[in-house]
């Protein structure tokens, strides 16, 4: 019995020594309880929230939350509003997925040890190849927006015209894409065509 004992011990210690596996935990943990514990969200622009609070390993040097936590935990937010609105399930459904092909994140104010936020999530449309959302980081002590990210999911193996059909029944147009979200678009329309030429690729096709 010690040894199993040993034994499990020493598996779960590898998993988090070698794996990052608290994430590893809470993404799906995220996906499950949204499917299964909250009401489907029908409206598929409807803003979506997720609470969250400041925990001394989400700490840098500077004793407030590290920048790449932001990341993380607008990742685990953005699978949960996924799974509510049904875009997972519809993306399962169509044999296809969604991978986060761009980001960008606007830092306002330090988030510290053991202070509770929200981060809210909501899809700001999409186009022939992505959705795109955003997150923002909300403080529960005085409602302050302390972080803004943008994402790009990427969907592979169909379009989100598709997806957005197979989940409403019907062809739906795209809203208009915020001013602000359109230029960055650009940039990185820019950015991979300028990669695509340092790399010999200028002739391949966009998409590919």
């Amino acid at each position: 019995m010690l040894g199993l004992l040993m034994a499990v011990l020493a598996l779960a210690l590898a998993y988090f020594a070698l794996l990052d596996g608290w994430y590893l935990v809470r993404v799906p943990c995220a996906v499950l309880r949204a499917r299964l514990l909250q009401p489907r969200v029908r409206d598929l622009l409807a803003e979506q929230s997720y609470a969250g609070r400041v925990l001394p390993s989400d700490l840098d040097l500077l004793l407030h939350m590290n920048n790449a936590r932001y990341l993380r935990e607008a990742d685990v937010a953005r699978a949960a509003h996924l799974a509510r609105c049904g875009v997972l399930g519809a993306l399962r459904a169509l044999g296809a997925r969604a991978v986060l092909a761009a980001s960008c994140a606007r830092y306002r104010r330090s988030l510290r040890l053991l202070e509770p936020f929200e981060v809210r999530t909501r899809l700001l449309g999409w186009d022939d190849r992505a959705f795109y959302l955003e997150a923002r980081f909300i403080s529960l002590r005085d409602g302050f927006v302390c972080a803004l990210l943008r994402s790009r999911q990427h969907v592979l193996g169909t379009s989100p015209e598709r997806v957005v059909q197979h989940l409403c029944k019907r062809r739906v147009e795209p809203p208009e894409l915020p001013a602000d979200l359109q230029h960055w678009i650009a940039y990185n329309e820019a950015s991979s065509q300028l990669l695509r030429a340092e790399s010999g690729l200028g002739h391949v096709v966009k998409g590919q």
